[in-house]
C-alpha cells in the first residue's frame, strides 16, 4: 500500500478493533493487538514501511522507558533479594534449558543454540507493563517487585548477548562511557530541568525526555547495540521524579498507548508466518514448553521461599514467563548477523510471541491477585502513585 494515509488508517483501524475486542473479552489489549497483527499479516498483509518500523521501534523505546520509571527504589530496596533472585533465575533457567535442547536434541550448532537460549530467556517488559497499566497492578508493591525482577532478567539477556556476540571495539566502549555519564547527569540535573520547563501546552518536558531517549538510542545503534537498552536505565534513574510528578508520566502514557505501542504489538504479530508455523509447529511448541517449564522450575520455588502467597506466586511466575521485546531483538540479531537462518528465526520469533500470549492469558484468567486498588483507564492510571502492598515481603 503506497498511500501513507490509507496505510496509517489500516494500522490505526486494526488498533481500534483490538481495543474493542479487548474490552469485549476482558483481555489485555497488548495481547489482542498481537493476535490481530498475526491474523492481518497472514490474510490482508500489513505494509512494514520504514515509518511503521520507526513508530514500532519508538513505541518499544517509550514503553520500556515508562516501565523503568515504574520501579520504585524504596520497594526494590525492601525486596532486593526477591527481585534479584527471581530475575537472575528467571534468566538462567530458560537460557540453559533452551540452549541444551537446541544444541543436543535438535542439533543446532553452538552459536545458533546460543541465540535460541538467549532469545527465550527473556521476560517481556512491554507485555508485563502494558498488562499492569490496564489492571492498575503497577500501583501495588508486588507489581513493582515484578517489574524490578523483569529488569534483572532482561539485563542478564542483554549481558549474555553482549558478552557472547558483541564486537568489543571503541564504539561500544564509547557508548558505555557516554551512557554512564548521561545517567549520572540525568539523576543530578533532570529534575531541575523538568521543573524549569514546567507543564505547558507545548510539552517541553516530554520533548526533553524524547530527545534524551532518541539520542541514547541512536548512539546504541551506532555501537551495534539496541535502542531500547538505555531506555530502561533512563527510566529507572528518573523513577523518583516520576513518582513525585504524577502528571508527566500520565501525559507520556497517553501518547504511547494511543499512537505508538499499537504499531509495536501489531508488527510483532505480523511477523508470524502461518506456513512456517505449520511446517515447524512441533519444534515451536517444544521451545515454548521448555521456556515455560524451566521458568516454573526456577521461579515458582523462589516465590515460596520469599513468602509469596500461592496465587501471587503463580501470577509472578506466569508473567516472568512472558517474552517479546528482547526476545525478538535477540532473534533478529542472530538473523541480521547470519548466525541463524530465516526458518530458525521464524521458529524462535513465533515461540517468543507465543510466550507473550500463553502465560499472560493464563495469569489474567485464573491467577490475577485481588488487591484494593481499582483498575483505571490508561489515561487516568496515574491518579495515585501510592503503592498499596499486596503482601508482606
Amino acid at each position: 500500500m503506497e498511500n501513507v494515509w490509507l496505510a496509517s488508517a489500516l494500522w490505526i483501524g486494526l488498533a481500534l478493533v483490538a481495543s474493542v475486542v479487548s474490552i469485549w473479552v476482558a483481555i489485555s489489549v497488548a495481547l489482542i493487538e498481537i493476535v490481530v497483527g498475526a491474523v492481518a499479516g497472514n490474510t490482508i498483509g500489513l505494509p512494514l514501511a520504514p515509518w511503521v518500523n520507526f513508530l514500532a521501534g519508538f513505541g518499544a523505546i517509550l514503553l520500556t522507558f515508562l516501565a523503568g520509571a515504574e520501579i520504585d527504589p524504596q520497594v526494590v530496596r525492601r525486596n532486593l533479594w526477591s527481585s534479584l533472585g527471581i530475575g537472575i533465575i528467571g534468566f538462567l533457567a530458560p537460557y540453559l534449558g533452551v540452549f541444551c535442547f537446541a544444541r543436543y536434541v535438535v542439533g543446532w550448532p553452538w552459536d545458533q543454540a546460543q541465540i535460541a537460549g538467549i532469545s527465550l530467556s527473556t521476560t517481556s517488559v512491554a507485555v508485563v507493563y502494558a498488562v499492569m497499566i490496564e489492571t492498575g497492578f503497577n500501583r501495588t508493591e508486588l507489581g513493582k517487585i515484578i517489574l524490578a525482577a523483569c529488569f534483572v532478567n532482561d539485563l542478564g539477556t542483554v549481558l549474555a548477548l553482549g558478552l557472547v556476540f558483541a564486537k568489543y571495539d571503541i564504539k561500544l566502549a564509547a557508548f558505555v562511557v557516554i551512557t554512564v555519564i548521561s545517567l549520572f547527569l540525568l539523576a543530578k540535573f533532570a529534575p531541575r530541568v523538568l521543573a524549569l520547563l514546567g507543564e505547558r501546552m507545548s510539552e517541553p518536558q516530554t520533548k526533553f525526555l524524547t530527545l534524551v531517549l532518541l539520542l541514547l538510542g541512536g548512539l546504541a545503534s551506532v555501537a551495534g547495540s539496541e535502542a531500547v537498552l538505555p531506555a530502561y536505565l533512563v527510566g529507572m534513574v528518573l523513577a523518583p521524579t516520576f513518582l513525585r510528578d504524577q502528571e508527566l508520566p500520565k501525559r507520556m502514557r497517553v501518547v504511547a498507548f494511543t499512537l505508538l505501542t499499537p504499531f509495536y504489538f501489531l508488527k510483532a504479530g505480523s511477523l508470524v508466518e502461518a506456513k512456517a508455523v505449520i511446517a515447524a509447529g512441533g519444534l515451536i511448541l517444544a521451545f515454548l514448553a521448555i521456556k515455560m517449564v524451566t521458568k516454573f522450575v526456577g521461579i515458582l520455588p523462589l516465590t515460596r521461599l520469599f513468602s509469596f502467597v500461592p496465587r501471587e506466586g503463580m501470577y509472578t511466575t506466569l508473567l516472568m514467563s512472558t517474552g517479546l521485546t528482547f526476545g525478538s531483538i535477540s532473534a533478529l540479531f542472530g538473523l541480521t548477523n547470519h548466525i541463524i537462518d530465516q526458518q530458525q528465526y521464524t521458529i524462535l520469533v513465533t515461540a517468543v510471541i507465543g510466550s507473550a500470549v500463553v502465560p499472560t492469558l493464563i495469569a489474567l484468567r485464573w491467577f490475577q491477585p485481588e488487591f484494593p486498588v481499582e483498575p483505571a483507564p490508561v489515561q487516568d492510571c496515574v491518579t495515585s502513585m501510592e503503592a498499596e502492598p499486596v503482601r508482606s515481603a
